[in-house]
């Protein structure tokens, strides 16, 4: 019997959790073979002690701070690895699941030995009929974004995709534990844009299970928090696993749109954020481990650049992030240079 861990990573969550834990109580999964995990980063907000009175069944592991979404995840894919589960579904605290979601990710997880992790099809919970991910999009200067988003919802079949959201995604565990799991470095933010470039990396798949269906309470948010995370780790993802040749080559268009938005960033708002970015590379403790890190993804490798870049993309299409600069300017420019290089990549 294939056993499955399903594991929440619970921040100041009360407002999700009733919703979330309900659709999971229902679930068609074979009896007795699935599990769930909650894992609680310091809550202030009740969460625990909700936990603790309603859903007192459920397996509950207290952090004495917020250890972050990556390294909260690590501690649900370390328990899995230990207990005997065969599979951890990672799942976010905003989400609502339909009853068949992981039979249908098992389902199609099991078809190919090669085969890493599912991402089930993530819709609008406000909005039914409307995609919030189809599976993510990396842009080859690091910067990733769901696929589909805000389209009508339509049928597809199971396809392999870019790398999974970390919102509602199916890992195969002995996999993790040769590839590795998240890098807890990167605390929140693109960190699953990591694991799925070295999965692939890694030669394995990653795929979309159309079938397996999962509503995320999804609301886009500029915060400057949120912000200096994403930045600091499009760096890392990028240092950390492309070859040095592929980094030499795609520098000039990383030092281009850097300037750029440190340019935008004193009229934006968030300029302290962004030169907090640059300080945190002038760190030689950092660097020490980023090359450490470097060293271990390289060594593992499988595929080279210009298999895995095949599916990057070189234009940023996200809804909510529509303006003419965008548009008409900066994505022109810089596909235009990604289709230049991507021809030059043979490495």
């Amino acid at each position: 019997m294939t056993k499955v861990l399903i594991v929440i990573v619970n921040y100041n969550g009360l407002t999700y959790l009733r919703d979330c834990l309900e659709s999971l109580a229902v679930i068609n999964y074979l009896a007795g073979q699935s599990a769930v995990l909650v894992v609680d980063n310091a809550s202030t907000d009740g969460s625990v002690d909700y936990l603790k009175k309603d859903w007192s069944k459920i397996k509950l592991i207290e952090n004495q701070s917020n250890i972050g979404f990556a390294a909260g995840n690590n501690i649900g894919l370390e328990y899995a690895g230990s207990n005997g589960f065969d599979y951890a579904y990672l799942l976010n605290q905003d989400t609502v699941v339909d009853p068949s979601f992981l039979a249908q990710a098992v389902a199609l997880a099991q078809t190919d030995s090669q085969i890493a992790a599912v991402q089930s099809k993530l819709l609008l919970y406000q909005d039914k009929t409307k995609i919030n991910s189809l599976g993510n999009e990396i842009h080859y200067l690091g910067f990733a974004f769901a696929g589909g988003y805000k389209l009508t919802d339509y049928p597809l079949a199971a396809r392999e995709i870019t790398y999974a959201s970390g919102a509602a995604m199916l890992l195969k565990v002995p996999i993790l534990k040769e590839v590795g799991f998240f890098n807890p470095d990167f605390f929140m933010y693109h960190e699953d844009v990591d694991l799925g470039w070295r999965l692939w990396l890694s030669g394995y798949k990653v795929v979309l299970a159309p079938d397996s269906i999962v509503y995320h309470k999804y609301e886009f948010s500029r915060s400057i928090k949120k912000y200096y995370y994403m930045e600091r780790n499009r760096y890392l993802v990028m240092l950390q696993n492309y070859k040095l040749a592929t980094l030499i080559l795609i520098f000039p268009a990383w030092l281009v749109m850097d300037l750029a938005l440190l340019f935008y960033s004193f009229f934006a708002g968030f300029w302290r954020q962004e030169l907090s970015v640059c300080f945190y590379f002038f760190s030689l403790k950092n660097w020490a481990k980023i090359i450490t890190t470097r060293r271990r993804i390289q060594k593992n490798r499988r595929l080279s650049d210009c298999e895995v870049i095949k599916r990057f993309v070189g234009k940023i299409e996200f809804q909510d992030l529509k303006n003419p600069l965008l548009q008409y300017l900066a994505n022109p420019i810089f596909n235009f240079y990604w289709l230049i290089i991507k021809k030059i990549i043979w490495w």
